[in-house]
């Protein structure tokens, strides 16, 4: 099965230049630069008299940058973060046995991602009691044990 990499066709403006931004801003030439530009302001505070407007100058700047960038890094972190999601759906969807109810969690509230993960803690506990490495313990497998177990107690209080 090949691989294709293939550029979005619709991509705005914004999105090409969020895109460049980000790489950019993520270079070593970006760093490099930036710790050239405080240097050299550095260096002229001699020269200006480290007067107000000598502060005055840097503190703008970074601080128009750190607010711009801001928006940036959540731009990339919200794709990144989707992208992820999609891979994760994917693999799940296609291992055979996985329980396809993980796929799209993210929608779920904060009480409920806990309810979930309380769940793997469980699962946790379970396999390290387990003499069996390979023994496989699922949603669908403790969903499955827990209406049996249902069954059976009511079948129980129905024989008394």
């Amino acid at each position: 099965m090949a691989k294709s990499k293939s550029k979005p066709k619709n991509s705005n403006f914004f999105e090409k230049f969020a895109n460049a931004a980000t790489k950019f801003t993520g270079s070593s030439f970006a760093f490099i630069a930036a710790t050239a530009i405080v240097i050299i302001w550095a260096v002229t505070g001699p020269i200006f008299h480290y007067s107000e407007t000598w502060q005055l100058v840097i503190n703008t700047g970074t601080t128009i940058i750190t607010f711009l960038m801001v928006f940036l890094i959540q731009k990339a972190q919200n794709k990144d973060g989707k992208a992820i999601q999609l891979k994760l759906n994917e693999l799940i969807a296609a291992q055979q046995g996985a329980s396809n109810r993980m796929v799209d969690i993210e929608n779920l509230s904060e009480n409920e991602l806990d309810q979930l993960h309380k769940f793997y803690v469980t699962i946790a506990e379970l396999a390290k009691k387990e003499a069996d490495i390979h023994c496989s313990h699922s949603i669908d497998v403790a969903t499955a044990l827990n209406e049996l177990k249902v069954k059976t107690n009511k079948h129980f209080k129905n024989d008394k």
